[in-house]
């Protein structure tokens, strides 16, 4: 299979911090197909480390309060056409760009609501199967 995977799951150091979110467990699971890395950030031009983001209010903000969300959107574009012929993607869970199901409410105070990041909802909408790392049981019945 071919799967679309999220840069900094993979070890990536392209985090807003600089760091990774390697994820050993689900790197093993994949083990065997074909990984294509993605990071809408880094194709937005933000670059590494930069200000952490969120969403409020359907806005993408700094965590000074600037309004980015024209930059990630344009960078979640760029990262849809390298995705395009993928089965599955597998995304950061709580980011602002490839969060699915959680992400953090805009106040930079640490809590979460329910929603998608930029990019996720992008590739919801195009009926993309997308999984965030903690579904590794789903991952693993996808991929048989």
């Amino acid at each position: 299979m071919k799967i679309g995977i999220s840069a900094c799951l993979c070890g990536k150091k392209v985090r807003y911090d600089g760091s990774d979110k390697k994820d050993e467990e689900l790197l093993k699971l994949l083990q065997g197909h074909e990984l294509i890395e993605i990071c809408p950030e880094l194709s937005a031009g933000f670059s590494i480390p930069h200000e952490a983001l969120e969403i409020k209010d359907g806005k993408v903000l700094t965590s000074s309060f600037i309004d980015v969300t024209e930059k990630l959107t344009q960078g979640s574009l760029k990262e849809l056409s390298k995705i395009a012929d993928c089965d599955l993607l597998i995304l950061k869970q709580k980011s602002p760009s490839c969060g699915k199901g959680k992400i953090y409410d805009g106040s930079f105070s640490g809590k979460l609501v329910e929603g998608n990041g930029i990019f996720a909802k992008l590739c919801l909408e195009k009926g993309i199967k997308v999984f965030s790392e903690e579904d590794k049981i789903s991952i693993e019945k996808e991929l048989g």
